[in-house]
């Protein structure tokens, strides 16, 4: 026998396919249980690789015989190890490639929408729940929230003979690097940010732009001044059918406020944002977020991450029919959650105000999201 080799996109497949997998994570206890690999038929065991430096006897009887078994670990080279151990004692198993370093930065492309005017493209960064987007029309692609893998967008536009144009960033991200700037740098697209976001660099304040505007063909993407996860949190409105809403409305649940430590009053700024703008939106429009908590719970039959208006608001009913105080009160009490890990130097890094080689960024994005505010239960 010998060790199999997986790449992020055949798990993501398997995550997708709700098929089963055993994964044995050789990581340390405390980053198992902070961020893993989720599928909804997969099964665990943890046991830290220095426990098995001696063979894997320990855990032999713990092991499955009739399910494939994955073992992962940070950046490959532990996992290795533990496989071929198992390899020794006739146990057949693979290792996840790049390890969950590579599980992070993998994106999963998928079609969500296309009519006459435009394609709608989602990419779901599965190991950190972060969603962006490219819109195509007529040759010409805009990208929404982008993450730093600039490649893989410039190669996603090819592919739908477009070129990269437009960039937007719903707000100044907090649980990743943003794409945005860099793209921008090396495709010569018109790039747009909030000016009240206090990025250092230039680019175009949306501020400016209540309607972006390309190619005559009907595709208008329109700033809906959302504040509440940030003060320069906006969503985006296409043609009146999609939103484009950052981290301000999630399937499950709407963009935490807190990460600015001004919690009650940011939280008063979504109060509004949902009471006076969203309201007023249809429930036929659907809504496209920045990020999900649950794949398994938020991803639709379509097989993308997105529901329309009215769907979310039936989900999410205690935060969007409730009084004010509730819903400060609410907010406030999960605002004492875990903030997303080094988010003040992610921030400093997407404002422009320090910079960063690969691998600190690589470092700095481990682990999950942590932008959602959810709905009691």
């Amino acid at each position: 026998m010998t060790v199999n080799i997986l790449t992020a996109k055949q798990i993501t497949e398997k995550v997708l396919n709700k098929e089963s997998l055993f994964i044995l994570d050789v990581r340390n206890e405390t980053d198992f249980n902070d961020w893993k690999i989720e599928g909804e038929n997969f099964e665990y065991l943890n046991i830290p690789y220095f426990e098995l430096i001696d063979g894997i006897e320990p855990i032999q009887d713990k092991l499955p015989t009739d399910k494939e078994i994955l073992v992962v670990c940070a950046k490959e080279g532990s996992s290795m190890m533990v496989a071929e151990f198992l390899d020794e004692a006739g146990i057949s198993s693979s290792i996840l490639e790049g390890g969950m370093k590579s599980w992070s930065e993998f994106l999963h492309k998928t079609k969500v929408y296309e009519d006459q005017d435009i394609t709608v493209y989602q990419f779901v960064r599965v190991g950190k729940g972060c969603l962006s987007y490219m819109v195509v029309s007529d040759g010409e692609a805009l990208i929404v929230d982008p993450a730093r893998f600039v490649e893989q967008y410039e190669a996603a536009a090819l592919e739908a003979g477009a070129k990269v144009k437009h960039i937007v960033d719903s707000h100044l991200h907090a649980d990743h690097i943003s794409g945005g700037k860099m793209l921008a740098d090396k495709t010569g697209a018109d790039y747009y940010l909030m000016k009240s976001e206090g990025a250092t660099f230039d680019f175009i304040p949306l501020e400016d732009h209540e309607k972006i505007v390309f190619n005559n063909v009907t595709l208008e993407v329109l700033a809906v001044k959302t504040p509440g996860h940030t003060p320069g949190s906006v969503s985006f409105f296409v043609n009146n059918k999609l939103l484009f809403s950052g981290d301000t409305i999630f399937v499950s649940g709407l963009g935490r406020p807190d990460l600015g430590n001004k919690v009650r009053e940011w939280a008063k700024d979504l109060y509004n944002t949902v009471y006076s703008k969203v309201s007023e939106i249809a429930d036929d429009v659907i809504v496209l977020p920045g990020h999900y908590a649950s794949l398994d719970d938020e991803m639709n039959a379509s097989g993308f991450i997105g529901a329309t208006l009215g769907d979310i608001r039936k989900r999410n009913e205690k935060m969007f029919n409730t009084s004010e105080e509730e819903f400060l009160d609410q907010v406030e009490k999960s605002a004492s959650s875990v903030k997303p890990p080094n988010f003040e130097e992610i921030v400093s890094i997407n404002r422009g105000m320090v910079s960063a080689d690969v691998e600190k960024m690589q470092e700095l994005e481990i682990g999950p999201n942590r932008c959602a505010v959810h709905h009691a239960e």
